[in-house]
Parts: C-alpha cells; structure tokens; sequence
C-alpha cells in the first residue's frame, strides 16, 4: 500500500485550498537572501535546511524551486515544520558556507542543493552530522547513503523510453550524443537499457556540444554515402536500359528521380538528448540524409519539455519521457496563480522534498533512513517516486508523444512500483563474448569504448550481407520498383 502525503488531501478539497495567506516569515532577516525562515507558526518543532542557488546564474531555477517549497509547506499545514531556506548562491563556496549555517541553527533534514557540484561540497559535513539529504541533482556521482536525490536521474529516463520502444516492436537502437559528461552518461544507460530489452545498439554518433551543423557527423552515421553510391548505381542501370528502348525501366526511372539512397539503416530508433534549435536542426538534417520518421522511430529524454515542438512537423510521432503528469494541473494551476508564471517540471520536485519533509517531522532520527526508503515509495504531486538507500530512486514516468495539437501522453505511468529493486541498481550490464558493440562516430573508438563500457570490445554491430540485401529489397518495394539486382 502507497504512504499517501498528508498534502494530498487537497485533490478531494481544491476549492477550498489557500493560497499564501497563511505563510508568515520569522526568525532571521526574512528579506535575506542569506538566510530566510518560513513557517505556519513561531513554535519550532521540525527544521528543515533548504538549501538553493537564489542568486547567482542559477537563481532562476532556485527561486522556482523555493516557490514550490512555500506552496507545499502552506498545503500540509504543519505549524511544527520550519523550512529554513539558505542561498547557496550558485557556488560551491555558497553551498558550503549555506550547509554551516543549517547546521549551526538545527536543521534536521537538508532540502537541496541543487547542483550536482553543490550536493558534493556539503555531503562531508551532513553525513558527518547524520543529517539526511533530499537533493535534486541529476547526477548520480554524488550520492552516497543519507545523501538522496528527488533529480530525475538519465538510467531511469533512458530505460523508461528505450522498454516503451521496444515493447512496440523496435529493436535497434541508435544515439546521436553529445561529446561530454552528459553524452557519455546517456550512452552508458543506453546499453544498460538496451541490455535489459533485448535489443541492440547499431551505432554511437558524438558531435561538439553547442554545434548547430550537424551533416558531417549524420552523413557518417546514416552511411550516406554508400546509401548513395547504391542509389546512382541503380539508376545509371535504369538509364542505360531505358535508352535502349526498355519502357519499365523508363518509368521506374522516373519513380526514383526523387531519390538520393538506396537501403535502409542500420537502426529503427535514435535517441537524442538535446533540446531547442539543435535538436530541430539534428531531426532535420536526419531528413536530409534520407532518414524519416516513421521508419525511424525519433526518441528523447525529459530535456525536450523544455522545447516548444509542436510546429515541428519532422518530430511529430517522436516519443519522450516526463514524470508524471497525473495530478500535476493542481500544483501548474496553484503556481501560476500565486507567482504569475507556470512552473517547469523541476520545480515539483521542491513540493514534493517538502512533503517527504513532513513525514519525517513526526518521526524519531533513527527512523529516518527507514522512512525515507520505504520500498513501497510515496504519491507525490507528479505521481509515485520512491529513494533507495543508495540515494538513487525511481519515479513514476509517462510516454509522450509530439503532435501537431501538441505533446500527447499516450501512456499513463505504471500506477505502483514492481516489487525489484532494479532502481538502484548502477552496474547491472552483462558482458558476454557474443556482445556486440555499436560503431562509434566522431569519437576515437578505444577512448569511447573504456569511457563506456570500462574496456575495450572487438565484436562490433554489423549488417549481414543477407540483411543489406533485404534492406534494399525493402527499399525498393516502398518505390514500387522491382528489378531482377541492385
């Protein structure tokens, strides 16, 4: 059975939900960006350290994220709960400095931070103190037990999206990556996922963060240029047939005049965790290269919520995981009445570290780590998420799907967690002497194999000779030609 948030009482009780009326300041300076003290009453019973980045270049996200702890901490009308917030200021100095002073002024449980680096530079002192840490990095690098992440974390995205995927039918696997930390991370839950669905990764294509052009690194990765080499073949073939008065080879001529390749690739799905203008113009060139949904299925990670794709008609029918959306319009529409704006996705993840709060607020500390990894999880406002004593979790995540009426959820996350305790799993990648690896594009082969894998592999993905040619059996059929050879 689901531990239920108090807070969530509001579902039956909207109407009658408070805004901020009830939200006083007290304690320090509560115009500080330093150190502000909200609570429902003077009486200090439960502290909680929040700790985020309210100046600095990433105050944007911290100050929403601080919003959302203030709309939470008004639902679960606690007078005992304190939220005690600290400006981390965007540095690892800040979050140090910031984690001091919660200490010094008897927070219980640690709110933030939010940078991956930040949550790194406080975890000493908190472990130290054996007070629990509700972050929200993606980065699973920094978590160890008692230092827990609310972030939505690449394994779960990944393996979310790449199972959906499969369970359709689609069973090769392609990643268009960026040639950093992020790109290799992606790659590393690719295979894990992949490994787990039965599937197989073709192909590992890196490109320079930041680029915009990305034909030279898609024109290796869709081998172009023996697609297209195969195509001219085929129709010189045709020509030299037509002019020698053969009336079917005239009028397939004309049906592939349109044409620039000939044969499939070697994947039916790519992921790409990119967002805005490059991942348009990624999507794009796919097309310019002869590559179109839907025979390649496109797929992304949380990241495209942030980009507007609905006026793209190259991503329609493209699928991406989101956390849960199910009782989300609540905490939108309550946001947006209060501060003005609709809030990202990122910024439920405060409401929900609020609520966790709150259940520990009646709990003696020796129960803390029992109560925080309580394998049933808990109902939050974007649905179930449950942490793990290795501080990763899980949470519950929908399957969009971007049309021309907008992003669609075509599949509802799972309504409980399975009994495994597969989330915590970090290293789970099986590998055997058939194992076969993807070829790499735009990175040295040795160098992206150790990054990935921690060795180096010989057995590398490949099309069969039979394979090519119903690849181009298929290819033909699709232009209504068929001929006795290529």
């Amino acid at each position: 059975m689901f531990k239920i948030f108090s807070l969530l009482s509001f579902l039956m009780v909207l109407s009658a939900c408070s805004t901020t009326n009830s939200i006083s300041a007290s304690g320090a300076d509560a115009m500080s960006t330093d150190f502000d003290e909200v609570s429902l009453s003077k009486q200090s019973s439960f502290r909680v350290g929040v700790l985020l980045p309210l100046s600095g270049n990433a105050s944007r996200y911290g100050n929403g994220l601080k919003n959302a702890t203030m709309l939470a901490l008004d639902d679960v009308k606690n007078p005992n709960l304190i939220l005690q917030y600290y400006d981390t200021k965007s540095t690892d100095e800040g979050a140090r400095t910031a984690i001091e002073n919660a200490i010094n002024q008897k927070s219980q449980i640690i709110i933030g931070p939010l940078k991956s680096s930040s949550v790194q530079a406080i975890s000493e002192q908190t472990t130290k103190k054996n007070i629990p840490v509700i972050a929200f990095s993606t980065s699973e690098d920094v978590l160890q037990p008692s230092v827990y992440t609310l972030g939505l974390l690449v394994d779960e995205q990944v393996n979310r999206i790449v199972s959906y995927a499969a369970q359709k039918g689609r069973s090769r696997l392609a990643l268009l990556l960026p040639d950093n930390a992020t790109g290799i991370t992606v790659a590393k839950a690719a295979v894990k996922a992949a490994q787990r669905n039965n599937i197989a990764i073709t192909r590992i294509a890196f490109y320079p963060p930041n680029i915009s052009d990305f034909s030279g690194i898609l024109r290796k990765m869709t081998d172009y240029d023996v697609r297209s080499q195969r195509m001219q073949k085929l129709k010189n073939s045709l020509k030299a047939k037509a002019e020698s008065g053969d009336a079917e080879s005239a009028k397939a001529l004309k049906r592939i005049a349109s044409h620039d390749t000939l044969g499939e690739v070697d994947f039916d799905m790519v992921l790409i965790p990119e967002t805005g203008a490059r991942l348009k113009s990624a999507i794009a060139m796919f097309g310019y290269y002869d590559v179109f949904a839907p025979d390649v299925k496109f797929l992304g990670t949380s990241i495209w919520e942030n980009a507007n794709l609905s006026n793209e008609t190259t991503i329609y029918g493209s699928w991406y995981p989101v956390i849960s959306r199910k009782h989300s319009s609540y905490f939108v529409n309550k946001y947006n009445y209060v501060f003005g704006e609709k809030p990202q996705a990122l910024y439920a993840l405060g409401y929900d570290a609020v609520a966790l709060s709150n259940a520990l607020a009646s709990q003696d500390p020796a129960n803390y780590t029992a109560t925080i990894t309580n394998p049933d999880g808990y109902v939050g406002i974007n649905g179930m998420f449950r942490l793990f004593e290795n501080g990763r979790n899980q949470h519950s995540l929908d399957i969009v799907e971007v049309k021309k009426q907008g992003e669609v959820v075509i599949e509802e996350a799972p309504t409980r967690f399975s009994d495994d305790d597969s989330g915590a799993q970090t290293n789970d990648l099986n590998i055997t002497p058939e194992y076969k690896t993807p070829l790499i594009f735009g990175k040295d082969q040795t160098l992206a194999q150790t990054l990935i894998y921690g060795q180096t592999l010989d057995n590398q993905f490949s099309f069969d000779e039979e394979e090519q040619k119903n690849s181009i059996k298929r290819s033909l059929e699709k232009m209504n030609i068929f001929v006795g050879g290529e």
